[in-house]
């Protein structure tokens, strides 16, 4: 058997990046605005799921610039 180590959340491995983007800080507050945002998005967009990904960033972009 490997040996694996074991990694808190937030933290990087040594093979690869953590999972939320460098300067990127995300609190509840802006984590549920992108949330909603995303909703909306969906319903503009006729309410059709498969799409979540894009809505998400999206909503992400929108929001960065405001």
């Amino acid at each position: 058997m490997t040996s694996q180590r074991k990694e808190k959340r937030g933290q990087t491995s040594e093979s690869g990046p953590s999972a939320v983007p460098s300067g990127a800080e995300y609190t509840a507050a802006n984590h549920t605005e992108i949330r909603l945002r995303a909703y909306e998005i969906y319903l503009e967009r006729g309410g059709i799921s498969g799409n979540d990904l894009d809505h998400w960033l999206q909503a992400e972009r929108e929001l960065e610039k405001s």
